[in-house]
């Protein structure tokens, strides 16, 4: 009886190995259609917008902003900023609430395979898949999925639906304040608009756009050159 659960189990494993390989290894040259965020946003009654843009069309200040706003050493770490989850797992045993500390690459595997919430569980199936996309696809692969599926407002999923929402036109022309202003947006993209922001989510757009100066300067997106 153990010999058969062990070996249906072994099985499920290998299954699932081979299937999220093929997955990944797809999307390293096929848009992601669709995202189980947005599957919960249509049944949700809304509408999706998005429309891909390559990296090479996105203006660069995009990239920068989002470096400058969600994760510094992007371009420096293997996927995990180590330093950032220790001090994310004492903020969570300090508050008692699941707390992130998550890069670049963790946030795309999780919208690109994933689903939002499940705690624990979840977050051990966002290390598996950042280690697929860090291995299968490379930097600038993952900030370009990354940049047109992560939502940026209410049914709007990608920087370039969001500039074309916020301020009428693609990502291709963004000013380096725009590009601030929606990374400022996507920590919580339903309850923050890039335009006309106030209050934190201008104060931080602001803050945003001075330090992806800084993120040019160093040379912090390198990787994407």
């Amino acid at each position: 009886m153990m010999r058969r659960v062990f070996g249906w189990t072994w099985r499920l494993v290998l299954g699932f190995v081979v299937f999220s390989v093929a997955w990944v290894g797809l999307y390293r040259f096929v848009a992601p259609p669709i995202t189980f965020t947005m599957i919960g946003d249509a049944l949700g009654g809304h509408s999706i917008t998005k429309k891909w843009m390559p990296l090479s069309r996105i203006d660069p200040d995009m990239a920068r902003a989002v470096i400058a706003g969600e994760d510094a050493r992007f371009c420096a770490h293997s996927g995990f900023d180590y330093e950032a989850i220790a001090k994310a797992y004492v903020r969570t045993q300090r508050d008692g609430r699941l707390r992130g500390g998550s890069t670049i690459s963790q946030q795309t595997a999780k919208n690109a395979f994933l689903f939002q919430g499940g705690g624990f569980v979840r977050k051990g199936f966002e290390a598996y898949f950042t280690v697929l996309i860090e291995t299968l696809w490379g930097k600038r692969r993952i900030m370009e999925v990354y940049l047109n599926i992560a939502e940026t407002g209410i049914g709007t999923y990608g920087v370039n639906a969001g500039a074309m929402r916020y301020f009428g036109h693609d990502a291709s022309r963004l000013t380096s304040a725009e590009a601030g202003r929606i990374a400022a947006v996507l920590p919580l993209p339903k309850k923050r608009a890039a335009i006309a922001p106030r209050g934190f989510t201008r104060r931080h757009g602001n803050t945003i756009t001075r330090r992806a100066g800084v993120v040019r300067h160093d040379g912090l997106d390198r990787c994407l050159r």
